[in-house]
């Protein structure tokens, strides 16, 4: 069905439309400037010491959530709905679950490695569910199983209701581990991108222009960006 040319915005000048459009810049540009103050915000959030040691099933064995961070100090945690009886189990996981992941890019772990930050998923499926949905998916994250014990439970993600989706994000100060923010809903829409990703955690983009607790490690800003393939091994 063709779209009617009544739906389409009003024809006007290279003149009306460059400084229609320049007005429209300033408000995204507050736009901007509103969404730093809440990521500087959100660098500050009080954040609460994991106290359980929990221990998840992982392609090579027993996995603990301190063993996640890959030796780095922030991890992105994506709770992933694929549990017994819903979303097509054990064929298949939550279908905006997926689109989620696949929204992370193949290199988009290579950026945020460089800025101190493993990724990783966790589902109450089991862990063979989980690897033959995940190859279904071309999906190179690690991921792992939380059906052994009471993780979703805990942290919220499992209820009488059904379960939920999100993101969690910790710190980690040598063997204590932190959680320091969480997102669900339409707040993981902003997030799949490098940039998105680091806001989400403490250190944020660790760029000099940013408003940033004292202490908190910067460098000066685009400088550290490299190609994926151009990182040092060594971080």
């Amino acid at each position: 069905m063709p779209l009617s040319s009544k739906a389409f915005p009003k024809v006007v000048s290279d003149e009306e439309w460059r400084a229609t459009h320049e007005a429209f810049l300033a408000k995204e540009k507050e736009f901007t400037h509103a969404k730093d103050a809440l990521s500087a915000e959100r660098r500050r959030l009080p954040m609460v010491k994991v106290e359980r040691p929990y221990t998840f099933e992982g392609p090579s064995g027993p996995m603990t959530l301190l063993q996640l961070f890959d030796g780095r100090p922030q991890l992105l945690l994506y709770h992933f709905m694929f549990a017994p009886g819903v979303h097509g189990w054990p064929n298949a996981g939550c279908p905006g679950c997926s689109m989620f992941l696949d929204n992370i890019g193949q290199f988009t772990p290579v950026h945020l490695k460089a800025r101190g930050v493993s990724v990783a998923v966790v589902s109450r499926a089991p862990l063979a569910n989980i690897d033959a949905y995940r190859q279904r998916m071309s999906w190179p994250h690690r991921w792992v199983s939380s059906a052994g014990n009471s993780f979703n439970v805990d942290f919220g993600l499992t209820t009488d209701e059904g379960e939920m989706h999100g993101l969690s994000v910790f710190l980690r100060d040598r063997e204590d581990v932190y959680r320091t923010y969480f997102t669900s809903r339409r707040g993981s829409e902003a997030l799949g991108n490098v940039w998105g990703f680091l806001d989400a955690t403490p250190f944020g983009r660790q760029e000099e222009w940013e408003d940033s607790p004292r202490g908190w490690p910067q460098t000066a800003p685009y400088q550290w960006w490299r190609r994926h393939d151009e990182y040092e091994t060594g971080e």
